[in-house]
Protein backbone atom coordinates (compact mmCIF):
# COMPACT_ATOMS: atom_id res chain seq x y z
CA UNK A 1 0.00 0.00 0.00
CA UNK A 2 2.90 2.40 0.51
CA UNK A 3 0.89 4.52 2.75
CA UNK A 4 -0.64 5.67 -0.71
CA UNK A 5 -4.16 7.64 1.20
CA UNK A 6 -6.03 7.15 -1.95
CA UNK A 7 -5.56 3.39 -1.92
CA UNK A 8 -5.86 2.79 1.57
CA UNK A 9 -9.36 5.16 1.12
CA UNK A 10 -10.48 2.96 -1.74
CA UNK A 11 -9.73 -0.45 -0.27
CA UNK A 12 -11.59 1.15 3.08
CA UNK A 13 -14.32 1.92 0.97
CA UNK A 14 -15.14 -1.89 -0.14
CA UNK A 15 -14.25 -3.08 3.59
CA UNK A 16 -18.02 -3.65 3.74
CA UNK A 17 -18.13 -5.95 0.98
CA UNK A 18 -15.47 -7.82 2.23
CA UNK A 19 -11.95 -8.17 1.67
CA UNK A 20 -9.32 -10.92 1.96
CA UNK A 21 -5.45 -11.03 1.08
CA UNK A 22 -3.31 -13.64 0.19
CA UNK A 23 -0.34 -14.94 2.51
CA UNK A 24 1.71 -13.94 -0.39
CA UNK A 25 0.32 -10.39 -0.35
CA UNK A 26 0.74 -10.03 2.82
CA UNK A 27 4.38 -11.11 2.87
CA UNK A 28 4.90 -8.39 0.48
CA UNK A 29 3.23 -6.08 2.95
CA UNK A 30 5.69 -7.03 5.66
CA UNK A 31 8.44 -6.38 3.48
CA UNK A 32 7.14 -3.37 3.02
CA UNK A 33 6.35 -2.44 6.71
CA UNK A 34 10.14 -3.61 7.17
CA UNK A 35 11.65 -1.89 4.50
CA UNK A 36 9.70 1.39 5.42
CA UNK A 37 11.44 4.64 7.33
CA UNK A 38 8.99 3.87 10.56
CA UNK A 39 8.34 0.42 10.52
CA UNK A 40 6.58 0.96 14.30
CA UNK A 41 3.95 3.10 12.41
CA UNK A 42 3.32 1.00 9.61
CA UNK A 43 3.09 -2.05 11.67
CA UNK A 44 0.30 -0.67 13.30
CA UNK A 45 -0.99 0.24 10.13
CA UNK A 46 -0.82 -2.94 8.53
CA UNK A 47 -1.97 -4.64 12.30
CA UNK A 48 -5.23 -2.22 12.06
CA UNK A 49 -5.97 -3.54 7.99
CA UNK A 50 -5.47 -7.28 8.74
CA UNK A 51 -8.58 -7.32 11.91
CA UNK A 52 -10.69 -6.17 8.94
CA UNK A 53 -9.48 -9.05 6.46
CA UNK A 54 -9.35 -12.37 5.85
CA UNK A 55 -5.68 -13.73 5.02
CA UNK A 56 -6.20 -16.38 2.38
CA UNK A 57 -3.26 -19.47 3.43
CA UNK A 58 -1.84 -21.52 -0.24
CA UNK A 59 -3.45 -24.87 -0.09
CA UNK A 60 -3.19 -27.87 -2.09
CA UNK A 61 -5.91 -26.89 -4.83
CA UNK A 62 -4.01 -23.44 -5.25
CA UNK A 63 -1.12 -24.82 -6.17
CA UNK A 64 -2.57 -27.20 -8.65
CA UNK A 65 -4.03 -24.29 -10.29
CA UNK A 66 -1.11 -22.64 -9.71
CA UNK A 67 0.77 -25.09 -11.68
CA UNK A 68 -1.82 -25.50 -14.48
CA UNK A 69 -1.66 -21.77 -15.22
CA UNK A 70 2.30 -21.56 -15.13
CA UNK A 71 2.50 -24.70 -17.57
CA UNK A 72 -0.07 -22.65 -20.13
CA UNK A 73 1.79 -19.50 -19.72
CA UNK A 74 4.95 -21.30 -20.16
CA UNK A 75 3.87 -22.64 -23.34
CA UNK A 76 2.26 -18.90 -24.28
CA UNK A 77 5.45 -17.41 -23.75
CA UNK A 78 4.09 -15.19 -20.84
CA UNK A 79 5.29 -16.34 -17.35
CA UNK A 80 5.18 -14.45 -14.72
CA UNK A 81 6.58 -14.03 -11.22
CA UNK A 82 5.86 -17.02 -9.02
CA UNK A 83 4.42 -14.89 -5.95
CA UNK A 84 2.15 -12.80 -8.11
CA UNK A 85 0.91 -16.25 -10.13
CA UNK A 86 0.15 -17.69 -6.85
CA UNK A 87 -1.78 -14.42 -5.71
CA UNK A 88 -3.77 -14.81 -9.21
CA UNK A 89 -4.15 -18.89 -8.12
CA UNK A 90 -5.67 -17.72 -5.17
CA UNK A 91 -8.44 -15.12 -6.29
CA UNK A 92 -9.06 -18.27 -9.28
CA UNK A 93 -9.71 -20.37 -6.67
CA UNK A 94 -12.05 -18.63 -4.83
CA UNK A 95 -13.49 -16.93 -7.65
CA UNK A 96 -12.56 -13.35 -6.09
CA UNK A 97 -11.84 -10.18 -7.75
CA UNK A 98 -7.90 -9.55 -7.47
CA UNK A 99 -7.34 -5.77 -6.56
CA UNK A 100 -4.39 -4.55 -8.21
CA UNK A 101 -2.30 -1.66 -10.29
CA UNK A 102 0.03 -4.22 -11.66
CA UNK A 103 -2.66 -5.26 -14.76
CA UNK A 104 1.02 -5.96 -17.15
CA UNK A 105 1.08 -9.63 -15.41
CA UNK A 106 -2.32 -10.29 -14.34
CA UNK A 107 -3.78 -9.62 -17.39
CA UNK A 108 -2.30 -12.40 -19.06
CA UNK A 109 -4.69 -14.52 -16.98
CA UNK A 110 -7.86 -14.11 -18.79
CA UNK A 111 -10.42 -15.34 -17.01
CA UNK A 112 -8.87 -13.32 -13.40
CA UNK A 113 -10.96 -10.39 -12.63
CA UNK A 114 -9.26 -7.70 -11.95
CA UNK A 115 -10.12 -4.09 -10.38
CA UNK A 116 -7.55 -1.90 -11.25
CA UNK A 117 -6.55 0.44 -8.44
Amino acid sequence: MKGDKKTVEKLTSLLDEGLAVSVISLAELYEGVYGSDNPERRMKGLNDFLTSVNVLEVNNEISRVFGKKRAALRKEGKLIDNFDLLIAATCLHYDLTLITNNTQHFGRIEELNILRF
